[in-house]
């Protein structure tokens, strides 16, 4: 049987391993930070009213430039933003790809913060870049003077900054990320996956863009919008970055059909978002218990939380798979990342906790790494 080292791949890829994450048939699925919530039944009403008028024309191809969709995109997101700041593609991993093929890829260097988004490395590598780390502070935090020593030290082309960060739920002021704008001449590329379930009122790097066109402000419809399988990310920036990425993309790369889901989404974007208040109280919820519990929970403003104490995170995980709950083993010691789910999800998942704990003791402070 061939191998995959018996083929001529790149050298670079050699050794690497797909991205992948358990999709076991579990009944509650708390691993990959999904919305619990079906799309509202209004909202699927209206969108095969609206892909009646579109399945006939298939046979064509759709609107290379999505200018109908951008428009929806820039009505959403407000801060005086136009159509011709925002872009799309088949999810954020696709929109950070095609921004690191603009301003990444060979010779460059990507500098990103870990624990951090897994993909972040593995799409700067694809592109051909070097991609280089710098650890957090206390807590997972990222100060002014963490970022700018960072990028002194490792001379990056591109900065990216996850904020609330995936997977310790961290938020990272917006004076953070104008300090590292203001400390080099690169590409300062903000992934705001997680930020529709930061408390109302919590500043976006949004408000960073009027007058800096390096800075870029990465986000998705799969998180809040309980939209993953439609596949919609999109940033917004100077119009000159959406140039530029114009310039990598793929051909027609978003569907007619995810046009037009995604633009109704949109039109009923309160109603899809009416489960985000939940999903924090259902977050709060497993972080006061487990707290209670004896665990340390990182703060969290995401749809998620990093629960450390777990001596054994592997054999912790296979407790929970055993009373299907699927949750998230990182690689990070005595962690496990738990997404807010529904309240019957959260029950269950607290009611295993607990009978866990009985069995193993949380690793007390002064024994974990996370404190050190």
């Amino acid at each position: 049987m061939t191998r995959l080292d018996d083929l001529p791949i790149r050298d670079d890829l050699r050794g690497k391993e797909p991205y992948g994450e358990p999709m076991d048939p579990v009944l509650v699925p708390l691993n990959v930070n999904e919305n619990p919530f079906p799309v509202p039944a209004a909202v699927v009403r209206d969108m095969l009213t609206e892909l009646e008028s579109v399945l006939p024309t298939l046979n064509r191809y759709p609107d290379r430039e999505f200018l109908e969709l951008r428009e929806h995109l820039a009505d959403y997101l407000g801060h005086g933003l136009v159509r011709d700041q925002l872009w799309a593609a088949n999810g954020s991993n696709e929109v950070l790809q095609q921004l690191f093929l603009a301003f990444a890829g060979p010779g460059r260097r990507v500098l990103g913060f870990p624990p951090s988004y897994s993909m972040h490395p593995e799409l700067a590598r694809g592109s051909g870049a070097d991609w280089v780390e710098a650890p957090r502070g206390q807590d997972y935090e990222l100060t002014e003077q963490l970022v700018v020593d960072a990028i002194t030290e490792h001379k990056p082309d591109v900065v990216v900054i996850c904020t609330p960060n995936n997977p310790t739920g961290t938020a990272t002021s917006n004076d953070v990320i104008l300090a590292a704008h203001d400390a080099f001449d690169g590409m300062v590329i903000v992934d705001e996956a997680y930020v529709e379930f930061a408390e109302p009122g919590t500043p976006s790097a949004l408000d960073l863009l009027p007058g800096r066109p390096r800075v870029v402000v990465s986000r998705t419809m799969s998180k809040a919008f309980a939209f993953a399988g439609a596949r919609l990310g999109y940033f917004a920036a100077d119009a000159t970055v959406v140039d530029a990425v114009r310039l990598v993309r793929l051909p027609y790369h978003l569907s007619a059909v995810t046009q037009v889901v995604a633009k109704v989404a949109l039109r009923h974007a309160p109603n899809m978002l009416d489960e985000v208040a939940a999903l924090r109280t259902e977050r709060d919820r497993i972080a006061s218990r487990a707290s209670e519990l004896g665990y340390r929970v990182a703060p969290s403003e995401a749809n998620f939380v990093l629960i450390h104490g777990f001596a054994a995170p592997r054999q912790a995980f296979e407790f929970f798979l055993a009373r299907d709950i699927l949750v998230r083993d990182i690689g990070i010691p005595t962690a496990l990342r738990v997404s807010a789910g529904t309240p019957e999800q959260t029950d269950a998942f607290l009611d295993a906790l607990e009978d866990y704990t009985k069995s193993a003791a949380p690793v007390p402070p002064s024994e974990r790494e996370d404190t050190k």
